[in-house]
């Protein structure tokens, strides 16, 4: 196989059939042997029927139904498993991404890149979603020592050796475009177009965006206790600092004590144990949850199965 598209599906069936038509025109421009991955997400709105409709008209199509919903990135991993391409393309169902950026994508690669990004320059996204995600990236880029690119998602080709080695780690708790930026090999990345979403609406309600950036940033739980002891240090000095000044005071102006600088600085401090004592309690959850060796995903059924005897995880 030539190459594969991983397509993670949920909450816009209306796009399949257009995707499937640009991916098709966009893929033949570059080989024949290709392979285009529907992973369904246990979409509510049944995206399942209409992957079934396309698998049945043409075999370079491949469904795959989870039995349960398990998240966009868990939904990627399980394309990647079953993809056989030597180049891999990873790219949302909406359409913001275009299949018409693929052919650039692969010449690019073949310059002698293991990776390469489209980068979204053009963000359709609002206002607001583009300075969050801005925000995230640059606490994340201080916390990983990595500098990692806002406009940057998860569109982009892999050769084999890249998605080799993103599936050979399980972390349950993951992300893709982050895992494949820090992984290493040589990548780059062009310019890509970002279309208006024509279909559906984003399940990324803004619970959802804070937990899936909370798991990324204790992703590097070595990296981010150092930049705490730093900040404690710090915050510390400063409190001593605070306390000698408060006892110049006190003597030069016979201020007798008072209970409220007694409660200032027992809150400070049971502020600063509480709050170590969650991260501790938040790394032993994470520990636990990894530890149990569950299963990234369950696959229900699959359509033009290219590996029958993969087991199913």
């Amino acid at each position: 196989m030539k190459i594969s598209v991983v397509i993670p599906v949920y909450g816009c069936p209306e796009a399949l059939d257009e995707l499937h038509e640009r991916l098709c025109v966009s893929l033949e421009e570059i080989t024949e042997d290709y392979e285009i991955i529907l992973v369904n997400d246990k979409c509510p709105k049944n995206s399942w029927e209409g992957i079934e409709r396309i698998c049945s008209a043409d075999r370079h199509t491949v469904g795959i139904d989870l039995a349960y919903n398990t998240g966009q990135n868990r939904a990627i991993m399980a394309g990647l498993d079953y993809c056989s391409g030597d180049w891999v393309v990873v790219m949302d169902c909406d359409l913001q991404d275009r299949p018409e950026d693929i052919p650039e994508l692969y010449g690019k690669a073949q310059e002698g890149y293991d990776i390469v990004f489209a980068r979204r320059t053009n963000r359709s996204d609002t206002p607001v979603k583009v300075a969050i995600s801005k925000a995230f990236y640059n606490i994340y880029s201080k916390v990983s020592g990595q500098e990692y690119d806002p406009a940057i998602g998860n569109f982009s080709i892999c050769s084999r050796q890249v998605i080799e080695s993103y599936c050979s780690m399980r972390e349950y708790h993951r992300d893709f475009s982050v895992y494949i930026l820090g992984i290493g090999f040589r990548q780059t990345a062009i310019t890509g177009h970002h279309d208006r979403r024509r279909y559906g609406e984003s399940s990324y309600t803004m619970g959802k965006k804070l937990k899936l950036a909370g798991e990324i940033l204790t992703s590097r739980p070595d990296r981010l206790f150092s930049r705490l002891l730093g900040f404690g240090a710090i915050l510390t000095f400063a409190m001593l600092i605070l306390m000698v000044i408060q006892l110049v005071l006190h003597i030069s102006f016979s201020d007798p004590w008072g209970w409220h600088d007694a409660v200032i600085i027992i809150c400070f401090l049971c502020g600063i144990i509480i709050t170590q004592t969650s991260l501790v309690g938040f790394y032993v959850g994470k520990t636990f949850t990894q530890s149990k060796n569950r299963p990234l995903y369950c696959v229900r059924q699959i359509l033009n199965d290219p590996l029958p005897d993969h087991p199913k995880q």
